[in-house]
């Protein structure tokens, strides 16, 4: 007979795979497929087109043929791990004081564990209404493999509900903020720094854009909260910079300079309407640079884009995941997930997982056993529920 694992064996194996971003998850793909073909499910892969020889999805069914069901929906991928001091090896699961340490047991493959467990139980329990399970890559890099997935998943009956599993300590989080980012290139003009007002110093023109949204802040954080960004802390969509690199020594004017920008969008507002109001800000600069130097400008390219995930009033998925759990509070947060893409493709969603959002990416990451077993619990009450 072919061994059924519990959470805490597939958690360990699943740890072991160091799939950070950057790099594959096929092997951690294959061990999924295998596993689940040993219990006779059959699961089909996604192969990022971009990358087929190194990225791939994966999605399979429980159940009769037949819509309804609910789907568990967790990503593959973890950050990295360079530059953070772990007390042991952050890709071997290793307990202390009632905790399960390792890269992404908490963020989450804590919660991928109990899917793939909930699965194969579904299997061998039966169930009336069908169970999904859907493993996404680059979700850490902009939730960029959520919505291919969803669009190759279109020939299997259609799930109702989706619950995406990322850590909320068991609680239902029914809504969150959108982001967008660009990668930012001010191309200014070298001069020798004597001569300035000459040239255009890109640093010092990307510094007026950086202090725009520094303004902007301000001037959002001192607003009164009105509709759905009052349930958000911080309740207004944030301009955010974090990376920037230019320049070539001190006495010239720099010909590049680079960043990061991006906006933490609100529910209730759009992506449209932040990207208008930063173009507008880059094409009133980029003018006055170019009536210095006709050769400068600013460049700016989307890197990532996930529209928020707004509350909604009558949210089947919602409901289940408050009867299995009792929980009846107002939860938001202000990090982004791949809800708001199964949201935007016609799925009724909520974020439910075991662990706490504070420790993931964080050196000694880690999943309390006592989280593990309440994840547990609800994968069972789940299944009675479609059995």
């Amino acid at each position: 007979m072919v061994e059924r694992l519990g959470p805490r064996e597939i958690l360990e194996i699943l740890v072991g795979f160091p799939t950070v971003s950057r790099e594959t998850n096929l092997p951690l793909i294959d061990w999924v497929e295998g596993y689940l073909a040993s219990h006779g499910i059959g699961a089909e892969r996604f192969l990022k087109p971009e990358e087929p020889e190194v990225k791939a999805a994966l999605f399979a069914h429980v159940g009769p043929e037949v819509a309804e069901g609910v789907l568990l929906s967790g990503h593959t991928d973890v950050v990295p791990v360079e530059g953070q001091d772990w007390s042991s090896d952050p890709f071997v699961v290793t307990e202390r004081d009632g905790r399960l340490h390792g890269r992404g047991t908490c963020d989450m493959k804590g919660f991928d564990a109990l899917a793939i467990w909930a699965l194969v139980e579904a299997r061998y329990r039966g169930v009336r209404r069908p169970l999904q399970l859907a493993l996404s890559y680059d979700e850490e890099i902009g939730c960029a493999g959520a919505p291919p997935l969803i669009e190759a998943m279109g020939h299997l009956p259609r799930a109702s509900d989706a619950i995406i599993g990322e850590p909320t300590m068991m609680k239902a989080v029914t809504g969150h903020k959108g982001g967008i980012t660009w990668w930012v290139h001010v191309h200014g003009f070298e001069v020798h720094s004597s001569l300035l007002h000459t040239g255009v110093s890109a640093i010092m023109w990307g510094a007026k854009l950086i202090d725009w949204a520094n303004q902007l802040n301000a001037s959002l954080m001192a607003a009164e909260p009105s509709g759905m960004a009052a349930l958000f802390d911080p309740p207004y969509t944030n301009a955010h910079v974090g990376q920037i690199r230019g320049g070539t020594a001190h006495n010239i004017a720099a010909k590049d300079c680079e960043f990061g920008f991006g906006f933490r969008v609100v529910p209730g507002e759009s992506l449209d309407q932040w990207r208008a109001l930063l173009q507008q800000k880059v094409d009133e600069l980029t003018a006055q640079m170019q009536a210095i130097r006709p050769e400068a400008w600013i460049e700016i390219t989307e890197e990532f884009a996930l529209p928020p995930f707004a509350p909604e009033a009558e949210n089947t998925a919602e409901s289940l995941v408050r009867q299995i759990t009792g929980d009846n509070g107002d939860n938001m947060v202000s990090y982004g997930t791949e809800a708001s893409h199964f949201q935007a493709a016609g799925y009724k969603a909520a974020v439910c997982g075991p662990g706490s959002i504070t420790v993931a990416h964080q050196p000694d990451e880690y999943l309390s056993l006592a989280q593990l077993a309440e994840g547990q619990r609800f994968m069972e009450r789940l299944l009675d529920r479609l059995g």
